[in-house]
């Protein structure tokens, strides 16, 4: 699903709401964990996961084209983690549609 298609789908559950009014919301939530991610390195979305800042060292690489070495940044790349509810939910998704049972659900 992309942006636009969760702008949609929740146009269509909330017809109270404006595609203008949800677009915001849904803005407004990026925004919010973008900017907690990037304050404080990490948020937590109980029952969904958790997104967290993680620091990757400077390091040497090296050009593909060239084979040459390249010296590359120091950079914090963003890592997310599903909890546990979200994994069991997926699993148990798979499972039905293979037509198995899962052996233990959390």
């Amino acid at each position: 699903m992309i942006k636009s298609e969760l702008i949609e789908k929740l146009a269509v559950e909330n017809p109270h709401l404006t595609r203008a009014d949800v677009t915001k919301v849904i803005d407004a939530i990026f925004g919010e964990i973008t900017d907690a991610v990037s304050r404080s390195g990490r948020v937590e979305l109980r029952g969904f996961g958790a997104f967290q800042a993680k620091q990757h060292a400077a390091r040497l690489g090296r050009n593909p084209r060239t084979g040459g070495a390249v010296h590359i940044d120091a950079k914090q790349i963003v890592a997310f983690k599903a909890s546990k509810n979200l994994l069991a939910r997926i699993n148990d998704e798979l499972h039905k549609s293979a037509g198995t049972l899962p052996e233990h659900r959390i």
